[in-house]
């Protein structure tokens, strides 16, 4: 089965994906009815807008030729994420969220169960060669050890001391850490040596970067504001902090102080990520990460006609959607 891009391949697999989503359900077993409610109903009302379940298939297929084998990692990886942004949902909700037919409470709850005891369930099953379940078991745990470190970093994060360096290193925690897990698991379950599996490893780190400077831009672009209203300290104001004169750096870190309460300041704010310094420091990074990726997909070669869908994945999360102003 071969595509054009990681789009394509969603699409020819999304049946199969779903099919491979509702037997993991089953694996929580008969005794556990409202669990397996409750996580599906969690799975129902989270869409995620770009399909990215389908890259550990795509890593499979580039060292083996072979999609299918990889479905159990799909699912896992689409319970990882779906489990990650609704505990995000939850810290920002204060009390008011709701997904479908699930309170807070029961929320939480089951976001527990997808998070983690599910995904294991997964990769214990028969859907999976006995020899590597030990290792992809390892790697979940792993995944959520890091992740949580890197989100404590963000949460921790001081805007005053913040560097492009110290913002990379939270990101390859919240970000890196699941994508780096997934690409492993994929090489992994492949049969790839470990000097490959680390090769993968890396992609998946470099690629989490540039996928969480992606969003920092449609957060920006989309209007929600998310970052600027939950004071987080992302790599683009990091830019700003770097760039900006010394007698104007008090200034930019008033207005992000204050972008968490006045819609003013969020625009002040938004006015200084976007003057041209800061965007050409952050458009260098960008261009950076990508061409590093690109590196390592060429160190790895593999099946000809799943190489380029990757190629093409990380130009797609490359993009500088951001425009500047004056």
């Amino acid at each position: 089965m071969t595509a054009a891009t990681y789009e394509d391949m969603y699409r020819r697999t999304a049946a199969a994906i779903e099919a491979e989503r509702d037997a993991a359900l089953d694996l929580l077993g008969p005794s556990a009815p409202e669990v397996r409610a409750v996580v599906a109903e969690l799975l129902k009302h989270r869409s995620f807008k770009y399909p990215l379940s389908v890259l550990p298939m795509i890593v499979h297929a580039v060292e083996t030729g072979a999609v299918e084998p990889a479905l159990p990692l799909a699912v896992v990886h689409e319970l990882w994420w779906t489990s990650a942004c609704c505990l995000d949902d939850l810290a920002d909700s204060h009390g008011t969220y709701r997904s479908g037919d699930l309170d807070e409470s029961t929320a939480l709850l089951a976001t527990v169960i997808a998070g983690t005891p599910l995904p294991l369930l997964v990769v214990q099953s028969e859907r999976i060669p006995e020899p590597v379940r030990g290792t992809l078991s390892a790697e979940i745990v792993r995944c959520w050890t890091l992740a949580t470190e890197g989100q404590l970093r963000d949460l921790r994060g001081r805007a005053a001391t913040a560097t492009r360096a110290s913002v990379v290193t939270a990101y390859l925690g919240k970000s890196g850490a699941p994508f780096s897990m997934i690409t492993a698991m994929a090489a992994e379950l492949a049969g790839a040596r470990q000097p490959r599996v680390e090769l993968w490893r890396e992609f998946g780190n470099v690629f989490g970067v540039l996928w969480q400077l992606f969003n920092d831009q449609e957060d920006i672009l989309s209007g929600r504001d998310e970052d600027l209203r939950n004071g987080t300290v992302t790599y683009l104001l990091a830019c700003a902090l770097e760039e900006a004169a010394p007698d104007s750096t008090e200034r930019v870190l008033a207005l992000h102080a204050g972008a968490r309460h006045s819609a003013r300041f969020r625009a002040d704010l938004t006015e200084l990520l976007l003057a041209p310094a800061v965007l050409g420091s952050f458009e260098k990074a960008i261009d950076e990460f990508r061409d590093r990726a690109h590196r390592i997909l060429d160190e790895l070669g593999g099946h000809a006609a799943y190489v380029p869908v990757l190629r093409d994945l990380v130009d797609r999360a490359s993009p500088v959607l951001l425009r500047q102003r004056a």
